[in-house]
Formats: C-alpha cells, structure tokens, sequence
C-alpha cells in the first residue's frame, strides 16, 4: 500500500492551503483511492493508495504547486481499514511520517521510506526527486503542452489548441523534457511496485489488505 502525507511549507506565512488539496486530489485520484483524501492537521493531508502510478502522480501533483513536503510511504497496512486515513495504522502510514519529516529537508521536498524494504527504499528515493526536479525547472509553455500531451491529446491537436506551430510544440515538448519524463515515469511506477510488493507481506501473501 502507498501512503502519502504532506505538510504545507511555511505554513504559518501563507494562506491555508490543505482543504483545495483535499478537493484537489479526492476530484483527480478518488476512483483508485480506498479512503478519502482526508486532512489529518491544520496544515497536513494524508492519501492512501493500492496504485503505484497513482501514488507517484499524486507525488507529482502536490509538488508541482511548491507549496507542500512530500512523504511517500510504502508497506502494509493494519485491517481492517476505518473510515478515514487519519485514523489508520501500520508500516506504511508509520513511514509516511518518517518520510514527510525527512522531505522538509530535502531539497526536492520529498522523501520515501518503506519499513519492511528500507534498502530498496533508499535507491528509488532519490530517482523520483530527480523526476521532480527536472519538472521543477519546466517552464509555464512547457507545462501548457505536456499537460496537453498527458490528457490524450496529440501533438497536432496542441498545436491547434495552443494556437502555435506543430514545430513550436515539438520544441516546447523537447525543452520540457517529455519524452524523458514520461520514460522515467514508467520505469518509476515498475519499482515503486516492486518495492510495494516486497514491503506488503499481505498483497504478497494474496490477501487483499483493503479487504
């Protein structure tokens, strides 16, 4: 199971940020969640996901915005689950923890930790910052046309959508590194399931620990 828990930066400086995340998140992601985004503190929300490629977008949501320290952890989960996240228990939420406190000092905002897989945890961890921080570099135009590219769309409809040249698009995509993100996102999501099943005794035993 994946476990996200996020704490907003600076949080005493800025506006309360946690309940649009919540909407934010729970309007994107819902449907591949087992419990609701749920607001686990004044200025921290907390995801729970069976999904590796959900997980990882949900990392690279919240990232993208700034505004959040990001912890991604990875294990088992006690059952059966309650009704809210805040409420649940096991080595995935206690990584979690460890992981939103180590992602505050980090210079990506994020860290992963997975109790049962703490040697395997430790080479993904920073691949995935490395993800978020060629994304951080991306500008407002590369961002226009990858989120294009990202919904379906083809180059030539980004084109027209845009209002630029096909030429133009294929320059942005290469600026912003898409063909490189969306390769390392595949093979990202391959390890974080790997790592999710050598972690979670239960999903690797067969039991369903949603169940």
């Amino acid at each position: 199971m994946f476990v996200i828990t996020a704490d907003q930066v600076d949080s005493r400086h800025d506006v309360d940020r946690a309940d649009a995340a919540v909407r934010s998140l729970e309007t994107t992601f819902g449907d591949d969640l087992v419990l609701p985004v749920d607001q686990t503190a004044g200025d921290e929300i907390q995801a729970v996901t069976p999904s590796a490629s959900t997980a990882l977008a949900m990392v690279g949501a919240l990232a993208r915005s700034g505004h959040w320290s990001i912890g991604l952890g990875i294990g088992s989960v006690r059952t059966p689950l309650p009704d809210a996240a805040r409420k649940a228990t096991g080595p995935a939420f206690i990584g979690a923890r460890d992981a939103v406190e180590a992602a505050k000092r980090a210079e990506s905002r994020f860290a992963l930790r997975a109790p049962d897989a703490a040697e395997r945890a430790t080479i993904i961890e920073p691949l995935v910052s490395m993800l978020l921080l060629t994304r951080a570099r991306r500008s407002e135009q590369g961002w226009e046309v990858t989120d294009l590219m990202r919904a379906g769309h083809s180059q030539k409809d980004a084109a027209g959508i845009l209002g630029i040249s096909a030429a133009a698009v294929s320059q942005r995509l290469r600026a912003a590194l898409w063909r490189v993100e969306d390769d390392a996102r595949s093979s990202l999501e391959h390890l974080l399931a790997e790592l999710d099943a050598e972690a979670s005794p239960a999903t690797r035993n067969g039991t369903d620990p949603t169940e």
